[in-house]
């Protein structure tokens, strides 16, 4: 799987996140989706095929 740098991707969390920091914030790379924990933006990135992301996300909301 390719590679992502997490500083060079724009990462946007759902806006029915609140203001609080307890959620996930997710990026798009070419062929790629990348979800970190906002509230440790320095720390892991997990990446995925976007295709198995986004199955997975409406797996998920029906």
């Amino acid at each position: 799987m390719d590679a992502v740098d997490p500083l060079a991707i724009h990462w946007r969390k759902s806006s029915f996140s609140g203001t609080n920091a307890d959620c996930v914030e997710v990026a798009h790379a070419p062929k790629l989706a990348a979800v970190r924990d906002s509230k440790n933006p320095a720390g892991p990135v997990l990446v995925f095929p976007v295709v198995a992301f986004t199955e997975a996300v409406r797996s998920v909301i029906g």
